[in-house]
């Protein structure tokens, strides 16, 4: 998407597939209209090495991002980010599990988007055929639990809160996850759509609700 990232072993490496999340995350920005105070406000759930909520705010000057994840490593490196591309004001990170530490920042209903490249392995597969993602990258990065599917479960019931009506929140997915993920949405009984985004080989990757 633009722009240069410092990476670290104790965060995931941005992949490729992961601008598909942010452009489509961008074009529906671009469509938005910001609030009275001019300001669009996006929360970057599970940021990583902070490369969305940084990619997304250096290409909208309305934005305000504030990036949340759990682990030293990640929340370090993504304000390394912010400091290397000088986003320092327009993107906060914040550390904790998940929601937890935004909680008393007066974001509730007040949330215009929230993007999420949760892990998504499950346990088993990841210590078997997918063991040599470990070797440089964190657990935590790839381990989605005994489904692969743990913290979108966890994000869909909780980032509802924080949206504002009609506004969205968009997951990267793993390959064939689409039905799995189409359930949790429907279970949640709280969004009013659900769609997805393929990639270049008409494989849906992208998640999108409409709160």
């Amino acid at each position: 998407m633009g722009v240069d990232l410092l990476v670290a072993p104790g965060a995931l490496v941005p992949r490729p597939e992961t601008e598909l999340l942010g452009l489509t995350a961008q074009r529906l920005l671009m469509d938005m209209t910001a609030g009275d105070d001019a300001n669009l406000r996006v929360i970057d759930m599970c940021c990583g090495s902070g490369n969305l909520a940084c990619a997304l705010a250096a290409g909208d000057g309305r934005l305000r991002v504030y990036a949340a994840d759990l682990t030293d490593g990640c929340v370090e490196l993504s304000r390394r980010n912010i400091d290397h591309l000088k986003l320092n004001g327009r993107v906060t990170v914040h550390q904790g599990d998940l929601f937890a530490p935004l909680e008393g920042l007066d974001l509730l209903g007040a949330v215009d988007m929230i993007v999420c490249n949760p892990p998504y392995i499950s346990t088993a597969r990841l210590h078997k055929e997918r063991i040599t993602l470990l070797e440089l990258e964190p657990i935590e990065a790839f381990d989605g639990g005994p489904y692969g599917l743990s913290i979108h479960l966890r994000v869909i019931k909780d980032a509802f809160r924080f949206l504002k009506p009609g506004r969205n929140l968009l997951f990267e997915i793993g390959l064939g996850q689409e039905r799995q993920i189409k359930r949790l949405f429907d279970r949640a009984r709280s969004y009013k759509e659900v769609y997805f985004i393929e990639d270049d080989a008409a494989r849906p990757r992208v998640a999108v609700a409409i709160s």
